[in-house]
């Protein structure tokens, strides 16, 4: 059973087995340079839908159901499935959820979702609701765009603080027994404020979160940065990171040569256009394929991985109200 660790984390005595990963991306993940982490890129963001959300909707249903089939399972072997998205009332994640006919809940933690999925879904194995749980995130730039900023007819001017939504899914089958990695340990965050208001400017939203959530961490457990392989935030970009390590500095703490933003990871900055990076729900969702690999290799033994949120919606910014973040972190370590 988890035990309650300092005042913000949960470790668990027996580590939650990630069973399967899975990621779907589109054109432009595709063109990235994680595109061989993936399990299957499309060539057509509408993914032959008719609209973006729609499309956002399949990407969820085939990272599901290609998380499933690497892990050898049927969805009646599924105890629940956890899943959010961008979109309100997290509807893509619910039209991707409704025909596996598991019971379900619908999360939103912005761009931190898929550590939000992860972390309760190892409470739940942990809490003996189940034996499996499927875990899992989206996102689409077409209907973010169109949802939290402008109309991509309109053609706006992207500011260089801005990020590019990622398209895609990804998705996770957590187990209680297996010979996978595991997750050991949680620290929930807490909704951080910075007093930022611009919507084009979310890695700087989030960036108090993060450094909080990875602060509270290392005081829960009384280690440093250099205590694992890798730290993984979820999509800070360029702007967001240097704001991270400059917040961590004055805490005395330099994590700078462990660190690493799913947001950087996902693009690349000189051929792609994609300005302070990569965001959105799919952003870390999928780059965790990428290193689930590596955990899976024994490359990484011990890392830190903490997705990011900003939390708005289309009220909040037309009224100028502050975009707050949130950071879930989880210590995942290897058995390879």
């Amino acid at each position: 059973m988890a035990e309650k660790t300092g005042l913000y984390s949960v470790k668990f005595k027996e580590g939650i087995n990630i069973k399967s990963v899975s990621s779907v991306g589109g054109t432009k993940e595709a063109e990235g340079p994680l595109s061989k982490a993936f399990d299957i890129t499309t060539n057509d963001n509408l993914y032959g839908e008719k609209s973006w959300e729609k499309a956002e909707a399949k990407f969820l249903k085939k990272a599901f159901d290609t998380a499933l089939e690497k892990g050898t399972l049927t969805p009646k072997k599924i105890s629940y499935v956890l899943a959010g998205d961008l979109q309100n009332q997290t509807a893509a994640s619910c039209y991707a959820a409704e025909r596996l006919h598991i019971p379900f809940f619908g999360l939103y933690g912005a761009c931190s979702t898929f550590g939000e999925s992860l972390s309760l879904g190892t409470a739940l194995i942990d809490g003996g609701w189940g034996e499996y749980v499927l875990c899992g995130a989206s996102s689409h730039f077409c209907a973010a765009e169109k949802q939290f900023r402008f109309p991509l007819e309109l053609g706006s001017q992207r500011p260089q603080t801005a990020t590019t939504t990622v398209t895609g899914a990804g998705a996770a089958v957590l187990s209680k027994e297996g010979s996978e990695p595991q997750i050991t340990a949680v620290t929930t965050g807490r909704i951080v404020d910075l007093n930022i208001t611009d919507a084009n400017n979310m890695g700087a939203a989030m960036a108090g979160a993060a450094a909080e959530v990875i602060l509270n961490h290392f005081k829960d457990f009384g280690t440093t940065a250099e205590d694992y392989d890798r730290i993984f935030t979820g999509d800070l970009g360029y702007v967001g990171s240097e704001l991270l390590y400059e917040l961590l500095y004055e805490k005395g703490c330099d994590i700078k040569a462990k660190h690493r933003d799913c947001g950087i990871m996902i693009y690349d900055k000189d051929k792609q256009d994609t300005h302070s990076g990569g965001s959105g729900c799919a952003c870390s969702a999928m780059v965790f394929s990428h290193i689930y690999k590596k955990l899976l290799t024994g490359e990484y033994k011990k890392i830190l991985f903490a997705p990011t949120g900003a939390l708005m919606n289309t009220t909040s910014i037309s009224q100028g109200q502050n975009i707050m973040g949130i950071s879930h972190l989880l210590k995942i370590e290897s058995r390879g």
